[in-house]
C-alpha cells in the first residue's frame, strides 16, 4: 500500500464505504461489485482501495478474530502480524511482571501492541515506516493508552518505559512482495541490538521458530510456541519477563485450550527402543525446544531410533503435546511392495509423514498410484536405524 491510497481510505468516504461492504467473499463476482460501486460515484481508485482492505480484513479473521473488522492491515503487515492469541500470552508476561508501559519496537500493524493496551499497559508503538505507523495508528485509536510514534528501535525514547517488546523485520521492506532476510545482522534492528536492550530494561524478542539455536542466548528464556500444531515463533525472554529457573518452554495453543512444556535446558532423550503399538508425534514447539525427552517420560515411551523425533508405547494416552497413531503394520521403505499392499487392502488416500528419510511426500503420493475407498496414514521414517514405512491409523481420544 503506497501513502496515496491510504490517505484515501482514511477519508469519511472512504472508511464509510469499506464499513458499508457485505463480508468479503472470494466467490462473489468483482467486476460487478466495482461496477456497482463506479456506478455509485466512487473514483477507481478509492473503490480499489476498499475491496483490497476488505480481502484483508477477511483474511486477518483468522489472526485476529473480530477485531480484523475494524482494523486496517498491509498484505506484508498481515503476514508478518503477531496472531492475537499469541500476542495475549506476551501481554501476560509483561502484567505478571509487574510492568506498566511497554515499548513495543518494530510495532508493524500493531498487533502486540493491541494486545498490552487490551490489558491496560501503556503503550508507546514505533515503526519506521510511514505508512505502517498510520495504520498502527488507526488500529490503536480505540485505546487511549497507546501511543504510535514514527521512528527507529535503535532511536526510540524509553523515558517512562519499563519494559521492551521488539519484533524484528526480518523481511526487506515494502508492503506487498518482500523477501525474508537470512543475515540477522541485516534485519531491523539487528539481533544483537535486539539482545542489546536487555542490558537497559527487562526485554522480549520475538524471533522466527527456525533461528539458528546457537544465536540464542545462555541466560535468556527461550519459549517456543505453536497454535493449532503449527509453530509460529520462539520468544526470547530477559530479565524479569523471564521465569526464574526456566530456559526451554514449549506452549502449545490449541482447542482445548494452553499447554505446556518446560524445563532448565534441553531435556536428556529417552532410550531407543522397539516400535509399540502405538506412535507419537510431538507437537513441533516441543521439538523445537528439545524437551521430546520429557515428553517421553511422562508418556513412558522410548524413541523408535537415535535422532528421530517420534516416540512410541505400547499403550495409548491423550496428550496436547503430540498427536497418537496406532501402528497397523510396518513395511521396508520399498516403493513397489507399498503400492502393492495398499492395493490390496483399497487405500485410496494418504496421510503421508517423513522424518529422517529423504523422500518428497508428493512426488512419492504419485508412484503409489493409489486406489480405493479407504484412508491411512503412512509414515516414512527410521526404526532402529532401518528405513521404514509405518502404515497407521489416527487415534481419537
Amino acid at each position: 500500500m503506497e501513502s496515496a491510497e491510504l490517505r484515501r481510505l482514511l477519508t469519511t468516504e472512504g472508511l464509510s464505504l469499506l464499513d458499508s461492504l457485505p463480508p468479503f467473499d472470494a466467490k462473489e463476482d468483482v467486476v460487478g461489485q466495482v461496477s456497482r460501486l463506479r456506478r455509485a460515484g466512487h473514483s477507481p481508485e478509492l473503490v480499489s482501495a476498499v475491496l483490497g482492505q476488505a480481502r484483508l480484513r477477511s483474511k486477518g479473521r483468522a489472526k485476529f478474530g473480530d477485531f480484523a473488522a475494524r482494523m486496517l492491515f498491509t498484505e506484508a503487515g498481515l503476514e508478518q502480524a503477531t496472531r492475537l492469541a499469541v500476542a495475549s500470552t506476551h501481554a501476560g508476561r509483561f502484567r505478571r511482571a509487574g510492568l506498566s508501559r511497554v515499548a513495543d519496537l518494530g510495532c508493524g500493524i500493531g498487533g502486540d501492541a493491541l494486545a498490552f493496551a487490551a490489558l491496560e499497559l501503556g503503550v508507546v508503538a514505533v515503526d519506521r515506516d510511514e505508512v505502517t505507523a498510520a495504520i498502527a495508528t488507526y488500529n490503536l485509536a480505540p485505546w487511549e493508552s497507546a501511543e504510535v510514534r514514527l521512528g527507529t528501535a535503535e532511536e526510540a525514547d524509553l523515558d517512562g518505559v519499563d519494559g521492551v517488546f521488539l519484533d524484528p523485520a526480518r523481511r526487506t521492506s515494502g508492503h506487498s512482495s518482500t523477501s525474508r532476510l537470512s543475515d540477522p545482522a541485516d534485519w531491523s534492528p539487528g539481533l544483537d541490538t535486539a539482545f542489546a536492550f536487555a542490558e537497559r530494561l527487562p526485554t522480549g524478542v520475538k524471533l522466527g521458530p527456525g533461528i539458528d539455536r546457537e544465536l540464542l542466548p545462555d541466560d535468556a528464556e527461550c519459549q517456543w510456541i505453536s497454535v493449532d500444531r503449527s509453530v509460529v515463533e520462539v520468544g526470547v525472554w530477559f530479565g524479569a519477563l523471564a521465569r526464574p529457573g526456566i530456559r526451554r518452554a514449549a506452549l502449545v495453543l490449541g482447542a482445548s485450550g494452553p499447554a505446556e512444556l518446560s524445563a532448565a535446558g534441553d531435556s536428556e532423550d529417552v532410550e531407543v527402543g522397539p516400535l509399540g503399538e502405538y506412535l507419537y508425534e510431538p507437537d513441533g514447539a516441543v521439538i523445537r525446544a528439545r524437551l521430546i525427552g520429557d515428553l517421553g517420560r511422562q508418556l513412558e515411551a522410548r524413541t523408535i531410533s537415535r535422532d528421530i523425533a517420534y516416540l512410541s508405547s505400547d499403550i495409548a494416552a491423550e496428550t496436547p503435546f503430540a498427536q497418537c497413531f496406532r501402528v497397523v503394520e510396518t513395511f521396508p521403505l520399498d516403493e513397489r511392495k507399498l503400492r502393492q499392499e495398499l492395493k490390496r487392502r483399497g487405500i485410496g488416500r494418504v496421510e503421508i509423514k517423513k522424518r529422517g528419510v529423504d523422500v518428497d511426500p508428493a512426488a512419492f503420493r504419485k508412484k503409489l498410484q493409489l486406489q480405493g475407498s479407504n484412508e491411512a496414514t503412512l509414515i516414512l521414517t527410521r526404526v532402529a536405524g532401518r528405513h521404514t514405512a509405518i502404515l497407521a491409523e489416527r487415534v481419537a481420544f
